[in-house]
């Protein structure tokens, strides 16, 4: 069975193709002009009433929100790339995709939109200690479980680059090495390439 992902190359979708990618699944994008405000359209709002992407529909099954898509395709589709449930790894796998969108993505909103918040009222802490978090997360390996390269990395790795190329968080040694770890997977390249076609396609370059 083929995917669907509704998708525009400016968006959360983009980064959603690493994922199929790594998962090694036939998909097909469909893509929403954002531009127009066809994501309020009742076709995506029919399968997802927030109107955003990415989203994936499988059969019957529909998953919106990044990590849920990736963490989803990897159950699914890729066991190679989640531990088991029973894998002692399984809980740091967790741990560190939902870190993403739990963690890094406010603190980081948090900082550059000058939300004044407690570090103790706010659930993803303070900026400069979502930092040495992260950092320490890959510090001494290749890849948040070690020399394996799981989805937890798509999730995790995906947003850090994000927010190191805007500028949001300033790269160090141990995220640009890291960075550069992903960037050279097969599947990210093809991603990349694929996203960079539909740009060129949709003429948004």
């Amino acid at each position: 069975m083929t995917l669907s992902l509704y998708y525009h190359p400016y968006s959360r979708a983009a980064g959603t193709l690493w994922a199929l990618e790594e998962a090694g699944v036939d998909y097909d994008l469909k893509v929403v002009d954002i531009m127009k405000g066809e994501q309020k359209g009742p076709e995506l709002m029919s399968k997802n009433p927030m109107g955003k992407l990415p989203t994936l529909v499988d059969g019957d099954v529909v998953v919106t929100e990044s990590a849920a898509i990736a963490l989803y395709l990897a159950d699914r589709y890729a066991p190679h790339l989640a531990p088991a449930l029973d894998d002692p790894q399984r809980g740091t796998y967790l741990r560190w995709a939902l870190f993403a969108p739990s963690v890094i993505e406010p603190a980081v909103m948090a900082k550059h939109s000058g939300w004044t918040v407690k570090e103790m009222s706010a659930g993803w802490g303070s900026f400069d200690s979502m930092l040495g978090a992260a950092e320490a997360a890959i510090a001494g390996s290749d890849f948040l479980l070690g020399e394996r390269f799981s989805m937890a990395d798509v999730v995790f790795g995906g947003t850090l680059r994000f927010m190191i190329a805007f500028k949001q968080i300033e790269s160090t040694p141990v995220f640009a090495d890291y960075v550069a770890r992903l960037d050279a997977r097969p599947a990210f390249q093809r991603a990349e390439a694929r996203n960079a076609a539909m740009r060129q396609s949709l003429g948004l370059q």
